[in-house]
């Protein structure tokens, strides 16, 4: 079995408000290996031990990414995302806050960008785009033997990608008003000139060549910038597929993963047995993903072998048919069918937020979120102790 992993942005919130706190940089100082210096560590906490998740920056203060390390079963990745929910809220509610996976952010606020340089340079480059920029999403890791078969699964999986989208979505929200969308972030996202699906590339030295093209074309500042919906790691020898938002859910999240992974042994299999990548044109990808971000899992998708519309479910489902031969090779056929099934029946994220916001507005939707996030985590059992108070809102 293929190793795999997960990167989850969350939302820092004020609990009571549901307003957004720009607490990453005092909160990263807290999460950090025990080698580091134990000055930085606040009191009363402890610091992340070497077990498990990984934290860093994003874009704005009023979020932070946790990263789990590589795994090889469902239970295993769970574990590690409850683990780096638990430690993210336990070092936000030091400062008053707490953190919400939520893909976008229901209550309207300025934002602060997180001082690097590199951050700085792109707000002056791209201006609104970065200004209004933050957004959540769920990353998956899954590891290929050489780059040669990472671009020859993405060329496979392209046509697929936008079930994840509907599976996953979670930001009806956005800046206090409702979008009308399912994933309001995949819109937003999608701002960025590297974003979106991609040609079929045949093969890594065409791959290459377009993102260095990407790059000397002077719009995107460098490869990281190349913001494909899947793309090489350039750090891990992974294919990174980015097109979900972050789950309500932690299972939810750890779901997409193991179904993420089967696309991609599924998708490697075919390379090796010579079944050449489905020919769907790029705009028709891009009309999928509209139409997933638009109706989630409430209306109907594009199916992903006509790309005409058909109900949410039955795509779903044919997703799962799709990977059930490697599912069951791994043992874990029965678990998507059933984590699937409840998706479906209880709704995605975007579905969860919109219960609390009949009866209690935006600040119920936080509010709730705050509880789901963190459901199965050690922070939201243990006794917290008093806050140290907010040291700044957004």
């Amino acid at each position: 079995m293929r190793t795999f992993g997960v990167e989850e942005e969350l939302l820092i919130v004020d609990p009571e408000t549901g307003m957004l706190l720009a607490l990453a940089d005092a909160m990263l100082p807290v999460l950090v290996p025990p080698k580091q210096d134990a000055a930085l560590i606040l009191p009363g906490q402890q610091p992340v031990h070497d077990d498990g998740a990984d934290f860093s920056y994003e874009l704005k203060l009023e979020q932070i990414e946790t990263q789990t390390r590589p795994c090889l079963d469902y239970p295993e990745l769970l574990r590690q995302l409850r683990q780096g929910r638990g430690l993210a809220d336990r070092a936000a509610r030091a400062h008053g806050g707490r953190v919400a996976a939520l893909a976008t952010s229901p209550q309207g606020a300025a934002t602060h960008l997180t001082p690097k340089q590199r951050y700085m340079t792109m707000q002056q480059r791209f201006g609104l785009t970065v200004r209004n920029q933050l957004t959540c999403g769920l990353h998956v890791h899954t590891f290929v033997e050489s780059p040669e078969e990472g671009v020859a699964v993405m060329d496979r999986i392209r046509d697929k990608l936008a079930v994840l989208i509907a599976l996953s979505a979670n930001s009806p929200y956005w800046n206090g008003a409702e979008t009308g969308f399912e994933s309001y972030r995949t819109q937003a996202w999608n701002r960025w000139p590297g974003s979106g699906p991609t040609m079929i590339f045949g093969s890594l030295p065409v791959y290459r060549r377009v993102v260095t093209r990407l790059v000397e074309s002077g719009v995107l500042m460098d490869e990281g910038m190349v913001y494909f919906d899947a793309r090489l790691a350039r750090l891990h020898p992974t294919v990174e597929i980015r097109v979900a938002d972050v789950c309500l859910r932690a299972e939810d999240a750890a779901l997409i993963a193991v179904i993420v992974r089967a696309l991609v042994e599924s998708a490697s299999r075919e390379w090796n047995d010579g079944v050449d990548p489905a020919p769907v044109p790029t705009l028709l990808l891009r009309m999928a993903a509209w139409q997933a971000s638009n109706c989630g899992l409430r209306g109907q998708l594009l199916d992903f072998g006509t790309f005409t519309p058909a109900p949410a479910a039955e795509v779903v489902h044919a997703l799962v048919d799709f990977v059930a031969p490697v599912l069951e090779e791994q043992g874990e056929l029965d678990l998507v069918r059933e984590g699937v099934g409840r998706i479906l029946a209880e709704g995605s994220g975007s579905q969860l937020q919109r219960e609390p916001f009949h009866t209690g507005g935006l600040a119920a939707v936080v509010a709730r979120a705050v509880e789901v996030t963190t459901e199965g985590t050690a922070a939201n059992q243990a006794d917290q102790g008093p806050s140290l108070g907010r040291v700044r809102q957004g």
